[in-house]
C-alpha cells in the first residue's frame, strides 16, 4: 500500500511500508529515534526540530549513512537500527527518496560540534498538531512523521 498525501510545500508525497518501493539506492535517510523513553530529535539551526537524517554520501549504504547521521547530529551510538519504509517527494524541479528508520539509541556522547545542527533534544511527547508549532521543521509537519508513528505503535510496540 502506497499513502499519498501532499507535504507543507505542496508537493506531492508517496510513502509505503515495504522494502524499496520507489528506490533500491535512495540518497536521503530519515531516522526516527528512542533513547530511555524518549524521543531523540536536533535542532536545526534555521528548520526547528526534526528527526536526523541527511544524505547519503557516494559509495555509502542507506543503513551506514543512518548511523552517521544520527551521531553526527545528536552524538548518539545506536543499539539497534530498523528499516521502517521510503517515501519520495515530487517536488517542482526533482524528486527526493527517503528511507525512513526506527533506532534505539545505546547512550548520547557530549560532542563539541553537530555538523549543520544543534545537537540533540529529548522529548517525552511530540506535539499532536505540527503544522501550526513554529518550532517544529517542516520535515515533521506532513503525514510521513504521523503514519510512520502509528506503523511504529502497530509492530514495534506490542
Amino acid at each position: 500500500m502506497i499513502h499519498t498525501f501532499v507535504d507543507y510545500y505542496g508537493n506531492e508525497v508517496g510513502l509505503s511500508f515495504r522494502r524499496e518501493p520507489f528506490s533500491d539506492q535512495p540518497w536521503h535517510v530519515l531516522v526516527i529515534c528512542r533513547y530511555e523513553d524518549q524521543w531523540l530529535l536536533t535542532k536545526h539551526p534555521r528548520r526547528g526540530l526534526e528527526f536526523p537524517g541527511g544524505k547519503v554520501e557516494k559509495g555509502e549504504v542507506p543503513e551506514a549513512a543512518a548511523i552517521r547521521e544520527v551521531w553526527e547530529e545528536t552524538g548518539a551510538r545506536l543499539d539497534h537500527l530498523y528499516y521502517l519504509g521510503q517515501y519520495e517527494v515530487r517536488g517542482r524541479s526533482d524528486v527526493v527518496v527517503k528511507n525512513i528508520y526506527f533506532a534505539e539509541v545505546a547512550y548520547l556522547q557530549s560532542k563539541k560540534g553537530y555538523m549543520e545542527t544543534k545537537g540533540p533534544i529529548l522529548l517525552d511527547e511530540i506535539a499532536e498538531r505540527l503544522d501550526q508549532n513554529q518550532d517544529y521543521s517542516f520535515i515533521m509537519k506532513d503525514k510521513v512523521w504521523i503514519l510512520a508513528r502509528e506503523y511504529l505503535e502497530h509492530y514495534f510496540e506490542k
